[in-house]
């Protein structure tokens, strides 16, 4: 995936061949007109694996470990190894449950606060090889690691550094040696992850002490063993908690965040701060907005009556994905080690639903124009770059230009109710305000406004018909840069069921 997205300071492949042809025209004796170049990238800018992750969108989160048998959210570590039995574990069962709901990756809780481990780890007694389940011979993050290989999905790693079992918990250096040697276990033997998810939740051990946790030094041992992985965690240092488990990000929701001064869990910024990001931030931090299909993330049989409703998930995915954070939808995984059949149906129709909404793009054969083009070529930079399905081009104005406006005119009146927006990310988050208009016989009328765009923003609006749509851009921090301008028109028969306009 990280080989189709250009680095963050590169020139997009168009412009690069423009200035290859002018070189050799120039040698042969030929006038040309100079290329015209990109806008600078406004920092903060993401990471190329940072972008790579922004790409996976949606993916699941299987909470599934010792709290799946005592029927518990948190345990105390103090459970026998022999309490963690599935019946008919089948990793690759998860893997095409997520897949059919359209999702990238799985994130497994390898290690949660009682410190019970799915893989076989050196650095404690409380594992799996301890355990009766496959003769102590298991390891479910190996399972799902050869699951996700085969199918081409991404696997993700949960690991709690608060471990209620473990007797150097509260130890300082100690139990940071412990926790680190866990973490390359982790790191070196189950293939590339695409993100490491660190709980910043922090209490006592089983000897009554608390750990004070070496951030640093666990930074910089998985920016040696994983450059590629993405970290998680309240304040990162790759991915932001978005400051709720409902899975909602903010209305106004940027990509930076200054973390200077915070750490994870109680040290973190304001769940509002969190939720929305920061404008001025100094990161690069994008947020991940995490919940569970069911009221709880691990599985609990009483529960099997409440998985949300598809007007719930389609709620929930307009106010993740549709609002430039990615959406982490939690599957607790029952005690035969299988996803419930409750929740892959309900997933089904939500593929389904997003499927129907989002399956033509109106704006691909309207006619698109642009109120401003950077240094007039449009073949660079015109409005159909914004609408040619193609992330890797975009439309962009001069330098200095912060209102600038594209419209697409249809054939005839056309009905829609959704537009799709999305930003040049790694040229750096612009836009500050904006509002989407029709044109219908000559007249402007405002159908919904936003402020940030980012990576994508999805806009549902009362279906109406109309000549032309307009983009309106108020106010953006620097030039403008858009990659996507999309406009769907949803089936009647979803539309009682679709969030209302911000």
């Amino acid at each position: 995936m990280e080989s189709s997205i250009r680095p963050p300071v590169s020139i997009p492949v168009p412009v690069a061949l423009l200035i290859a042809l002018a070189s050799a025209c120039t040698s042969a004796g030929l006038s040309v007109r100079p290329p015209v170049a990109p806008p600078a990238p406004l920092e903060p800018v993401p990471s190329a694996r940072q972008l790579a992750w922004a790409e996976r969108e949606f993916y699941a989160f299987v909470h599934f470990s010792m709290n799946t048998f005592t029927d518990r959210e948190w345990g105390e570590g103090d459970e026998s190894p022999d309490t963690f039995a599935p019946t008919a574990l089948d990793c690759r069962q998860w893997v095409r449950v997520a897949k059919s709901a359209g999702m990238s990756g799985i994130i497994l809780t390898a290690k949660h606060h009682d410190g019970f481990c799915l893989w076989p780890s050196s650095f404690t007694e409380h594992t799996v090889a301890r355990s009766s389940w496959r003769e102590g011979r298991g390891d479910v993050v190996a399972e799902l690691s050869a699951a996700c290989r085969e199918n081409g999905f991404g696997l993700g790693l949960y690991i709690s550094p608060w471990d209620r079992n473990h007797p150097a918990y509260g130890s300082g250096a100690p139990y940071d040696d412990v926790f680190c040697g866990q973490m390359t276990e982790l790191l070196t033997r189950y293939g590339g992850l695409f993100e490491l998810w660190w709980d910043g939740a922090c209490g006592e051990g089983p000897n009554g002490k608390r750990q004070v946790y070496d951030w640093p030094r666990y930074r910089e041992l998985v920016r040696r063993l994983a450059p590629n992985t993405c970290v998680f965690s309240d304040v990162g240092p790759d991915v932001r908690w978005i400051g709720n488990e409902q899975g909602f990000a903010g209305t106004t929701n940027w990509g930076g965040l200054s973390t200077e001064g915070f750490t994870p869990g109680l040290g973190a910024p304001a769940q509002q701060v969190l939720n929305s990001g920061e404008e001025t931030g100094a990161q690069w931090l994008p947020g991940e907005c995490d919940v569970s299909i069911r009221p709880g993330w691990y599985y609990h049989a009483a529960q099997d009556g409440q998985v949300k409703s598809l007007e719930q998930l389609l709620a929930i995915w307009y106010g993740s994905v549709g609002r430039n954070a990615n959406l982490l939808l939690n599957l607790p995984v029952d005690r035969r080690g299988l996803v419930h059949e409750n929740d892959a149906a309900r997933l089904v129709e939500l593929r389904s639903a997003l499927d129907r909404i989002f399956a033509r793009d109106l704006a691909r054969t309207a006619l698109a124009s642009a109120s401003a083009v950077r240094g007039g070529a449009a073949e660079l930079f015109g409005a159909a770059q914004a609408t040619d399905g193609d992330r890797r081009t975009y439309w962009a104005c001069d330098d200095g230009v912060t209102r600038a406006s594209l419209e697409l005119a249809f054939a005839g009146p056309t009905e829609v109710d959704h537009v799709v927006l999305g930003e040049a990310l790694e040229l750096g988050q612009r836009v500050r305000a904006f509002r989407v208009l029709e044109r219908r016989d000559g007249q402007l009328v405002e159908l919904v406004r936003g402020t940030t765009i980012g990576r994508k923003r999805i806009l549902p609006f009362a279906a109406t018909k109309v000549d032309a749509l307009v983009l309106a851009i108020d106010d953006a921090r620097a030039t403008p840069t858009l990659a996507s301008f999309e406009a769907y028109a949803s089936p009647v028969e979803l539309r009682p069921l679709l969030p209302k306009a911000p």
